[in-house]
């Protein structure tokens, strides 16, 4: 057995730099990397691809990137897993095939699908399946004749069969991104898939890489303290077989890895830290130690989980009817009266009312909290939106905003985007079903033409319910005494730092203290009410907090709060990737001794 393996990231989205493969294959020794290419709504976009082209349905820019790395990889011998098959697996891995032929390697290729339910949900609904949307309570009937696609969310079991016959290669279907990076753990140390702590483990060091350079420096909020945000050097675990594991990146590659850096990517979509739910099992993270161990070295240690859930989750997208977006440019003086006068008559010449509507002045704040816009810029971006059903009432929309430009207060040009273009609108619907309706695919490919195919069933193995929560009892606290000092005035960004992140119209903000002495003020002071009131027309639904006495911070839940989420949203930050640092421009008074040793 091995002591320790390396696993590197080299991308946290579709659209991600194509370069960091490269960067991690040349930048030392590894002995894995991952990539994730599948955010919620992906699956619909390639659906799409696929209907005009049959052969499509993958993410191209993988293929792309093999096209220069491939000779690295077979050099190095480094294993790569990603799930960029999408909704044709099969057909990325039979093309990296030919891709290795033309090139002259042998290799192996791994093939994980089965994930994709689209064609069988009249199947399951009758056979008892709800789909009942996690997130709304709503029911499924209204939307299944709309579904353009639905993919379970598999965990790491059938990458580790694939693993096991050999493959160098392995594209998959809508495998979890934290699954990914469990699997070559699996595999190399022969972990129990039932010893929950191993795979709490796994699942954590697969949440911190998961997103690639936001794991090693990106979106922080003290950017200050990274020395370069150029040739980012995306993150690297080295994972121990006790379940103890490092994280890294590469010598001489931008960003930092510090304590910091990863107790913000713990944070970022986070729901319930007592209970982080995956196909593999749940990670209790307010368990987690985290500390430093060096330059651009942070040791995670402490990870304890249950058993896996006896449901999977089912990531599904519809049609949900259309919508535009379009905007002006409005330039001083009088910007604010301006835009009034504009928008006021904009909507008039429309004449409709739609489902969903919304005006943003993009430079002045708008994103942010009223009390945290009062400022005027010199120029504006004045953003409208629109969503309907009614497609005829969208095509109005568009042609209404193009005829202002010469009829309005001066100082207005004509966005470079043009008329607003009508787009169908693809809403995300998450829902659960039970694990013995899913039979995983795992088929492997070689240059020499072989293939084998096997299966892998998931049997529920006990009593369908609500997945097992942490049983750490949080320390038991006096009231609040305040430290001796007189009070100051300060931002809270000066006490805390923090991410914010979305999971459909549900943002979460992660807050962290700079200090103990510091995190026991905000347990007695950030309370969900004055989160709740910081946001006021911003957050319409309930503010849930959680405590993370281990790493010394809080976990917001900010329901109703992104404009329905995803693509159904017309804010100009639908991903609520921009609240965190809205809450950290809250005033608030603070004993100054506070404030001693901070950074």
């Amino acid at each position: 057995m091995k002591k320790k393996i390396r696993i590197g990231n080299s991308g946290g989205y579709w659209g991600d730099d194509t370069d960091a493969l490269r960067r991690q294959l040349t930048g030392g020794p590894l002995d894995y990397i991952t990539a994730d290419f599948l955010a919620e709504i992906t699956m619909s976009i390639l659906r799409k691809q696929q209907l005009k082209n049959p052969a499509l349905g993958y993410a191209g820019d993988f293929l792309t990137q093999l096209q220069t790395c491939l000779p690295l990889i077979v050099k190095k011998k480094v294993k790569v897993i990603t799930n960029a098959g999408g909704i044709n697996p099969v057909g990325l891995g039979r093309e990296i095939v030919k891709l290795a032929q033309k090139m002259g390697f042998d290799l192996k290729v791994g093939v994980v699908y089965g994930d994709d339910v689209s064609q069988r949900l009249y199947e399951l609904t009758a056979a008892g399946e709800k789909f009942t949307n996690m997130e709304t309570g709503e029911k499924f009937a209204g939307v299944m004749h709309r579904v353009t696609s639905a993919n379970v969310y598999l965990g790491a079991e059938p990458v580790v069969a694939a693993l096991s016959a050999g493959c160098e290669i392995i594209v998959t279907g809508r495998v979890t991104d934290t699954g990914i990076t469990l699997a070559p753990m699996i595999h190399e140390f022969g972990w129990d898939m039932e010893d929950w702590d191993k795979m709490a483990a796994g699942i954590v060091a697969g949440h911190i890489i998961e997103c690639g350079a936001q794991g090693s420096g990106g979106n922080i909020t003290d950017w200050q303290e990274v020395p370069s945000f150029h040739n980012m050097g995306y993150p690297i675990i080295e994972m121990e077989p006790s379940g103890e594991f490092t994280v890294t990146k590469h010598k001489r590659t931008g960003g930092r890895i510090f304590e910091k850096s990863i107790k913000e990517q713990l944070v970022y979509e986070m729901g319930d830290p007592a209970q982080y739910i995956s196909p593999d099992g749940v990670a209790f993270f307010n368990t987690i130690k985290v500390a430093e161990d060096g330059p651009d070295r942070v040791r995670v240690s402490g990870v304890r989980g249950g058993p896996a859930p006896e449901m999977f989750k089912v990531s599904m997208a519809y049609e949900d009817g259309w919508k535009a977006e379009g905007e002006v440019l409005i330039s001083g003086p009088d910007v604010a009266a301006k835009a009034a006068a504009v928008e006021k008559v904009f909507w008039k010449k429309v004449g409709h009312k739609f489902a969903k509507t919304n005006t943003a002045l993009v430079g002045a704040g708008s994103i942010w909290p009223d009390s945290l816009s009062a400022y005027s810029p010199q120029e504006v971006y004045l953003r409208f939106g629109v969503c309907d059903g009614d497609l005829a009432k969208i095509n109005d929309f568009s042609k209404a905003l193009p005829a202002l430009i010469l009829a309005g207060p001066s100082g207005m040009a004509v966005s470079t985007r043009g008329r607003p273009r009508p787009q169908q609108v693809v809403a995300y619907w998450p829902a659960l079903m039970r694990r013995d309706g899913v039979t995983a695919k795992v088929l492997t490919l070689d240059t020499a033409g072989a293939e084998s195919f096997g299966e892998i069933e998931f049997p529920v193995r006990g009593e369908v319910g609500e997945p097992v929560r942490s049983d750490v009892k949080r320390a038991k606290r006096g009231a609040y005494k305040a430290p001796a000092g007189a009070l100051k005035e300060v931002q809270l960004r000066r006490l805390c730092y923090a991410r914010s992140g979305d999971k459909g119209d549900t943002c979460n903000i992660g807050v962290l203290a700079r200090s103990p002495k510091v995190y026991a003020w905000i347990c007695a002071h950030l309370t969900s009410a004055v989160v709740k009131r910081f946001f006021k027309g911003k957050v319409f639904g309930k503010v849930t907090r959680y405590e993370l006495d281990n790493l010394q911070g809080l976990n917001f839940l900010l329901e109703q709060s992104l404009g329905g989420g995803g693509t159904t949203s017309l804010l100009v930050d639908p991903q609520g990737k921009t609240m965190s640092q809205a809450l950290l421009e809250m005033t608030v008074e603070v004993p100054s001794s506070l404030l001693r040793g901070l950074k």
